[in-house]
């Protein structure tokens, strides 16, 4: 599958998808509709990925004010095609590493993102304990814009409880937390903080709570490594042990 006329340079390539610049700040999007502004392609590799269900996930999010960057006709392109609005700033990881916010400052603003997206209502249930959710926030996934944080990469999203959210969430930042890697302090300083805002534990450990789902998800999913794997576990007892 070639790269559509206009596409710029490689931007970044992730588990499953690459991104590749499309335009420049300057108006030229390189997609020849002139409409102008600043745009990206993402392409999922292998078969993976549904780029215009995730769009549609984004544009309703985006119209009820959730900090998502603008998508544009992924209903005309293959499957594995997402053309968006080009971000510009640093992950909350690269903010993390060049002192621009503190752990306990980045776990804040994940639980901010959790809480701010499950009032939204969901797109397609109509039932009231039904949210839209994410389904891999972490820190890789916000960028710091110069309009505020902006939540990207939605492949995994999906409607449920917001236990899920929460669960998930929590999960991939203490996978760091009880790994042998010096992030790992970091990473449990961000959970402790994350979780603290957490409306209720039960969303996690409650008997009805996502944190056995969201192992389990993790476990299963492919582009999990085995160490990532193993650590599942010791990851769990972490996030119970902050909780309790």
């Amino acid at each position: 599958m070639g790269i559509p006329a206009g596409a710029g340079r490689l931007l970044g390539s992730g588990r499953t998808a690459d991104v590749y610049a499309l335009g420049d700040r300057d108006g030229h999007d390189g997609l020849g509709d002139g409409s102008g502004g600043a745009w990206v392609l993402r392409r999922y590799r292998d078969g993976y990925g549904d780029a215009p269900a995730e769009a549609a996930v984004m544009e309703y999010v985006w119209g009820h004010g959730y900090p998502v960057p603008r998508v544009r006709a992924a209903d005309a392109r293959p499957r594995t095609d997402l053309v968006m609005e080009r971000l510009y700033g640093p992950t909350v990881v690269e903010a993390l590493a060049a002192g621009q916010l503190t752990a306990g400052e980045a776990g804040l603003a994940l639980a901010r993102l959790l809480r701010d997206l499950h009032a939204i209502p969901a797109r397609r249930s109509t039932d009231p304990a039904v949210r839209v959710l994410h389904l891999d926030l972490h820190p890789e996934n916000v960028l710091l814009t110069p309009a505020g944080p902006m939540v990207i990469d939605w492949a995994n999203t999906d409607e449920g409880p917001p236990g899920r959210d929460w669960s998930m969430s929590a999960v991939i930042v203490a996978q760091v937390a009880v790994d042998d890697d010096l992030r790992a302090p970091l990473a449990e300083e961000m959970l402790s903080a994350l979780l603290a805002d957490c409306p209720d534990p039960a969303l996690l450990t409650g008997p009805d709570g996502g944190l056995g789902w969201a192992t389990g998800q993790r476990a299963a999913n492919p582009t999990m490594s085995p160490h990532e794997v193993e650590l599942l576990g010791e990851a769990g007892e972490l996030i119970r042990r902050l909780l309790a």
